[in-house]
């Protein structure tokens, strides 16, 4: 629309050329707006070219890098397919051919075209992601060998820490990053998830505002900051931070849209759970796992146990609960074989280096020794954590049933705050 701008109103008379340029009615450069990262605006502006027949060689190529940027995978699949079909194709395409796979979660696909394309650094970092997506950790070792210390490559092995819970060297990289280049304002975000991730809310914000100070209607930014709310306040306070992006024209990436969706679900308590988590369930990792939790709030550990019984854990707050599943599940049936392996669920957890000093590592320690029937081992367990927990009628339920189970029975009526049975929730 804003191209036809610069044709005359029908009837009119010309503007001169100089009268044109005072009022700044020129067509952008497709190099301006690269610059400005306005991907929609250059979009428009090499489809006007294609459509009046005036595009170059590289044009398609541009579309498609310009829709990789916006999110937009699907269009960017279409150009670069469309690109590889030509006789004259050059091979580097396959490599963005094969990066636009990898966003679409085509992870075969995306190997097979990245070994298309010749040796590059991109097409490194790509086989070295997708070794991790694989879990083939020899070939993981071996594009980790090919990496340099320039900044691309060392970004992309910071994300590979973050995947794989190792959140300090992540931190440690963004940081040396950020010392020599104070421009690259973005990674405060990434250091700020880092932060999130070790559970230091408070100075996740810190980080985070450094970043929000200069972009302010950052989607991703703004949802972390609510998820940081929600931490250190409640859900009410996390939404309110979320309001501003609602309608805002920000979220028109699909994969910001399902995530506040996810996000806001949980904000609130599980509200609206079966009709947003389902179809998010393999788009966000956590949908799963929050499913599962508000199936066993619903006293569904049936269905709870079927979402989460094929999930490969990877992470410690995926092993805790499927120990919590195993644990009701157990329970219920009085089946020992579901007891001992939470058990196990647990003592990895709680036993593991990163995890022992956490309070849901000392949690699961708690949880168990309580299925180990070890209650002098439970007490200092909880006894380390019960602080934060002075309000927790689970926490403090289970603390008085350890209580009793050592002879304490007197402390364990004070303790009380009442419950139905004994729950491992509390280690989640």
């Amino acid at each position: 629309m804003m191209l036809s701008r610069l044709k005359p109103a029908v009837g009119g008379a010309p503007q001169p050329a100089d009268k044109r340029k005072k009022k700044g009615r020129r067509i952008p450069q497709l190099e301006e707006l690269l610059g400005q990262r306005d991907f929609t605006g250059a979009i428009a502006l090499l489809e006007f070219k294609r459509h009046v027949g005036a595009q170059d060689e590289d044009t398609d190529l541009w579309i498609g890098y310009c829709a990789f940027h916006l999110g937009d995978y699907k269009r960017a699949l279409e150009e670069y397919e469309a690109l590889t079909k030509r006789p004259d194709c050059n091979t580097d395409v396959w490599v963005n051919l094969a990066c636009t796979y990898f966003f679409l979660g085509m992870y075969s696909q995306a190997e097979e075209g990245a070994l298309k394309a010749p040796k590059s650094r991109l097409q490194n970092r790509l086989l070295f992601h997708l070794a991790h997506k694989f879990g083939d950790e020899k070939k993981l070792m071996s594009f980790h060998q090919n990496l340099q210390d320039i900044t691309e490559d060392q970004l992309s092995l910071a994300s590979i820490h973050y995947m794989r819970s190792h959140y300090q060297e992540a931190i440690d990289i963004y940081k040396r990053i950020l010392l020599d280049n104070r421009e690259f304002l973005a990674l405060n975000v990434y250091v700020a998830l880092c932060y999130y991730k070790l559970d230091y809310y408070d100075v996740s914000q810190e980080v985070l505002a450094v970043y929000l100070q200069q972009v302010p209607d950052s989607t991703i930014a703004l949802n972390l900051k609510a998820c940081n709310h929600f931490r250190l306040y409640n859900g009410k306070a996390a939404e309110a931070e979320l309001k501003s992006l609602m309608d805002s024209a920000s979220t028109s990436f699909e994969f910001a849209k399902e995530l506040i969706k996810h996000n806001l679900v949980v904000f609130r308590g599980g509200e609206g759970a079966l009709q947003v988590l389902p179809p998010l369930v393999d788009v966000i990792p956590e949908a799963r796992l929050n499913l599962v939790i508000y199936y066993l709030r619903q006293d569904d550990v049936q269905e709870a146990y079927n979402l989460i019984k094929d999930l490969e854990s990877t992470t410690p707050q995926e092993y805790i609960l499927k120990g919590v599943v195993n644990a009701v599940l157990g329970q219920e049936m009085g089946s020992r074989d579901h007891l001992k392996i939470a058990q196990q669920f647990f003592q990895l957890v709680g036993g593991s280096a990163s995890e022992c000093d956490t309070i849901p590592g000392r949690q699961c320690m708690a949880s168990c020794f309580f299925l180990l029937r070890q209650f002098d081992d439970v007490l200092i367990y909880l006894n380390s954590v019960k602080s934060y927990f002075y309000n927790d009628d689970t926490f403090n339920f289970n603390y008085a049933q350890a209580k009793a189970a050592t002879g304490n029975t007197s402390e364990a009526e004070e303790i009380s705050a009442g419950g139905q049975s004994f729950t491992v929730l509390s280690a989640f």
